[in-house]
C-alpha cells in the first residue's frame, strides 16, 4: 500500500541521515500547511470588538516616587532603556521554536509506531460507560489543532487573572504590569500580556484568541505560531515603552490584546476576503481587510487623541507586527532556519553517541 511504502521510507532516511531528512520535511509541512490556508479562506471567525477587549490601562498615575509600589524608575521622557530594547531584539522565540519542531518532527516518528503497538491493549481493555476521562479525551480531540495551540496560553491567563487578589500587589505591579517607569522592564513586558484585571476583559481577550486560533495554527504551523505570538506579545509592550516615555505619561498597562492584535493582523492580511462577524450582531458581516482597516484607525485616532481608555500603542504595535511577520518576516526569519536546525542536529548526536539514544536516529 502506498502508506505502508511512505512510512518505511522516512524511518529508513531518519536512521541514515536526519541532516538531510529533515529540511525536506519541514518544507513539505509548510506546503501543507498553505495548502490548508487555502482551503479555509472562506471560512467565518467570529470575534469581540466590545471595548473591553484592549489592553487597559492600570491606573492615571506614574509608578514613581517614593513609596511606590512598582519602586523608582526612569522619569518619564527619557529615551526606552536599552536593557528593554535587547530584550525586544533578543528573537530567542523563533530559536526554540525551530529547535521544538525538530524535536517534535522526531518523536512523531517514534510515537506513531508506540502507538500501533499498543492500540491492541485498548481495544482489550473495556470501555466505562460515563467515565469522565474519556469524555475530557473525546473532547480534546475534537478540538482543532489551533485551539489545542492556545489552550495552554488561556489557562496561563486565567492562572495569573486568579492570583491579582492572593499575591502581594506589589509583586503583581512590578512583574505583570507594562510601565516604562518600573524598576522592572524586561520580564513584565512579557508576563504583562498574560495579565488581567477585569473577568471582562480576561473573557473578551481569550474569546478573540480562541476564534482566531485555528486560521492563524494552520497557516503558521503550532510551533512558529508560538514564537510569532510571544514576540508580538513583546513587541507590543515595547510599542507601549516607547509611546509611554515620548508623551511622559508612564502608567501602567496590562492585557494580551497586543499579541492577539498580532494574530489578528496576520489572519486578516492573509486571508483578506474571509468574512468576519461580532459576536452580539451576527447578521452584520464585513470582510477581514475592512475589520484591520478599520481597527488601524481607530487606534491610531486613539493615539493622536489621547483616548486614555485603551493602550492604543500596544495595539498598533502588535497589528503592524502581524501584517510585517506575514508579508515579509516568514521568509526573512523561519525559512531561514535551517542552519540553527542542522547545528542542533549535530549537537545532539554528538552528545548522544548511540542509537536510539539521546541525540541518536529514531
Amino acid at each position: 500500500m502506498p502508506g505502508e511504502q511512505s512510512n518505511t521510507h522516512s524511518v529508513f532516511i531518519i536512521q541514515n541521515g536526519v541532516a538531510r531528512w529533515l529540511p525536506a520535511t519541514l518544507r513539505l509541512q509548510e506546503s501543507v500547511q498553505n495548502a490548508r490556508t487555502q482551503t479555509t479562506g472562506t471560512q467565518t471567525a467570529r470575534t469581540q470588538t466590545a471595548g473591553g477587549s484592549g489592553a487597559a490601562e492600570v491606573g492615571p498615575a506614574p509608578l514613581t516616587g517614593p513609596g511606590s509600589p512598582a519602586g523608582p524608575g526612569p522619569s518619564p521622557g527619557l529615551q526606552p532603556p536599552h536593557q528593554a530594547l535587547l530584550f525586544h531584539r533578543g528573537g530567542c522565540s523563533f530559536g526554540a521554536a525551530a529547535i521544538w519542531q525538530y524535536e517534535s518532527l522526531k518523536s512523531r516518528v517514534q510515537n506513531y509506531f508506540d502507538e500501533l503497538q499498543a492500540n491492541w491493549l485498548e481495544k482489550l481493555r473495556p470501555q466505562k460507560q460515563g467515565d469522565l476521562r474519556k469524555e475530557i479525551n473525546e473532547w480534546w480531540n475534537s478540538l482543532t489543532e489551533g485551539q489545542k495551540t492556545v489552550a495552554g496560553i488561556i489557562f496561563a491567563n486565567i492562572l495569573v487573572f486568579l492570583a491579582w487578589p492572593l499575591v502581594p500587589p506589589p509583586i503583581m505591579l512590578r512583574y505583570f504590569t507594562s510601565n516604562p517607569a518600573s524598576s522592572s522592564l524586561c520580564l513584565p513586558m512579557l508576563l504583562s500580556t498574560f495579565s488581567h484585571m477585569s473577568l471582562f476583559h480576561l473573557a473578551a481577550n481569550m474569546y478573540v484568541l480562541w476564534s482566531f486560533s485555528s486560521s492563524a495554527v494552520s497557516m503558521l504551523g503550532r510551533e512558529q505560531f508560538l514564537a510569532v505570538y510571544l514576540s508580538a506579545a513583546v513587541t507590543s509592550s515595547f510599542s507601549s515603552y516607547l509611546w509611554k516615555t515620548a508623551t511622559g505619561r508612564c502608567v501602567p498597562s496590562v492585557g494580551a490584546s497586543g499579541a492577539i492584535m498580532a494574530v489578528l493582523a496576520l489572519v486578516c492580511t492573509k486571508m483578506p476576503e474571509a468574512k468576519l462577524a461580532i459576536i452580539f450582531l451576527p447578521m452584520f458581516t464585513f470582510t477581514a481587510a475592512n475589520a484591520l482597516k478599520a481597527i488601524v484607525v481607530m487606534d491610531t485616532a486613539g493615539l493622536l487623541l489621547r483616548w486614555r481608555f485603551f493602550d492604543h500603542a500596544a495595539h498598533l504595535g502588535g497589528a503592524l507586527f502581524g501584517i510585517w511577520y506575514i508579508l515579509f518576516g516568514h521568509e526573512l526569519i523561519w525559512k531561514n532556519r535551517e542552519p540553527l536546525v542542522k547545528l542542533w542536529h549535530d549537537l545532539r548526536t554528538q552528545s548522544g553517541g548511540r542509537p536510539g539514544g539521546p541525540g541518536g536516529a529514531v
